[in-house]
């Protein structure tokens, strides 16, 4: 166990939670896990990269942070995961489907092939269908829960992202609100968080992103640029009953960006 600690008992949102967070071995996914376990949540990484998962479990607490391989693609990985969640910790009571893929950055429908875009689908949409569905499973008897998705700014514009990214994003939204209809009525609490560019190190490389570049460009916000650690703060609401009464809901976390015309504006860019 490395230097990690978790917070005083009376600040910690999530004491005596059970969380399963998808992808969350890197970015994002990695961020929240360590918010989550900082704020007494016993966190499940449900990911395929088993290194990283592994790693970010030594950093924080083993008992109370453990790894299981899990293609979200794959139903019966999927079915593991929130098994294990219970098996190892007795409930569930935090479902983070956060695994994603952007796929081929390709901006042209010509260029892009019917298997790339099923590809993105399968992981990004039937990946958070199959993590509602099996935490629904367990969460329904409990009559209570709160299921998060990691959407994107992509879930409500288009000609931001590519055509399977912004497909996948769009259908996520609309799983999330009709998911939050029927599960409410258990008590059960679904949500997406949508950020816009996050700069982590592959955007800084893949972009050639600096912090004032991510400001500039890509928010209405100056002077501001989202941080994977500003998401995990986001999932972190949703995922405590400080949102006790928030379901249906998709928190976009983009600077102000979507608000903004930029072809047509009275205001200064």
């Amino acid at each position: 166990m490395g230097s990690f600690s978790v917070l005083p008992l009376a600040a910690r949102r999530l004491e005596g939670k059970v969380a399963v967070i998808t992808g969350g071995a890197s970015g994002i996914g990695a961020s929240t896990a360590r918010l989550f376990s900082k704020h007494g949540a016993k966190v499940i990484i449900a990911d395929i990269q088993d290194e990283l998962g592994h790693s970010i479990c030594k950093e924080l607490n083993p008992q109370s942070t453990t790894f299981v391989h899990c293609d979200v693609s794959k139903e019966t990985d999927v079915e593991n995961a929130i098994n294990h969640a219970v098996s190892t910790y007795g409930k569930l009571d935090i479902m983070h489907n956060n695994a994603g893929i952007s796929g081929e950055v390709k901006y042209n429908i010509l260029d892009n092939t019917q298997a790339d875009f099923e590809h993105v689908l399968r992981i990004n949409v039937v990946g958070a269908f199959l993590g509602t569905k099996h935490a629904a499973r367990v969460m329904i008897p409990a009559r209570k829960g709160s299921i998060i998705n990691t959407a994107s700014v992509c879930s409500i514009i288009g000609a931001v992202g590519p055509h399977a990214y912004t497909s996948s994003k769009h259908a996520m939204d609309g799983l999330m609100k009709n998911t939050a209809v029927e599960l409410g009525h258990f008590g059960i609490r679904v949500n997406n968080v949508s950020p816009y560019v996050v700069l982590t190190q592959m955007a800084k490389d893949g972009m050639n992103l600096d912090e004032d570049g991510a400001s500039r460009l890509y928010s209405n916000l100056k002077g501001k640029f989202l941080k994977p650690e500003d998401v995990a703060d986001a999932a972190l609401f949703l995922a405590s009953d400080d949102s006790k009464y928030v379901s249906g809901h998709n928190l976009v976390l983009d600077g102000g960006f979507n608000v903004v015309n930029s072809g047509f504006c009275m205001y200064p860019q």
